[in-house]
């Protein structure tokens, strides 16, 4: 199996443009009392540790785990809780802060499940967004890029646990011989 290739999508500098934009328009959206940032685990970690950084309000933090990927490049479509939230969120204002919300059936998933705990208002962050593969009903409240097609790696964005690391996103590309 040959490596595949890395193409660059946005570079690292244009990652902390967005995430300086996003925790600006959120700071002022969710006002001074603030609110519970849930972080989806594991592909969110990167972004939601320099996104919370850039706000302004008060936040409890939290995570959530959830499963649906596995070593594919391709959802399996079954999704999985592997972590649930230890906050009370009930009554509260929550940010969910995804990585990247493609098909919609993860987010949609989580949304149901913080939704049974009577939030306030549960409003969705993704850093990347696949609009047009969309085919749950979900709304990302706060985009930070729409991208079209393609697996994406770096800034926390994995393929089978490798590219985390990457400072800037990149299209994954198989190179068949």
């Amino acid at each position: 199996m040959s490596m595949p290739e890395l193409v660059p999508v946005l570079s690292a500098q244009q990652v902390e443009e967005i995430v300086v934009a996003l925790g600006q328009r959120i700071s002022s959206d969710f006002g001074e009392k603030g609110g519970v940032a849930v972080c989806v685990l594991k592909g969110a970690f990167v972004f939601f540790a320099d996104l919370i950084r850039t706000l302004t309000i008060p936040v409890e933090v939290d995570f959530v785990g959830v499963a649906s990927y596995g070593a594919q490049t391709e959802s399996s479509g079954n999704i999985e809780l592997t972590k649930p939230i230890e906050s009370d969120i009930t009554g509260r204002q929550v940010l969910v802060v995804e990585d990247i919300v493609d098909t919609g059936a993860t987010a949609r998933f989580l949304l149901d499940y913080l939704g049974g705990f009577e939030p306030a208002r549960i409003n969705l962050c993704a850093f990347l967004d696949k609009r047009e593969r969309r085919n749950h009903a979900v709304r990302v409240d706060y985009s930070g890029h729409v991208v079209r097609d393609g697996f994406l790696v770096g800034y926390g964005l994995d393929w089978n646990g490798c590219y985390r690391n990457l400072k800037g996103i990149h299209r994954l590309e198989q190179n068949n011989p």
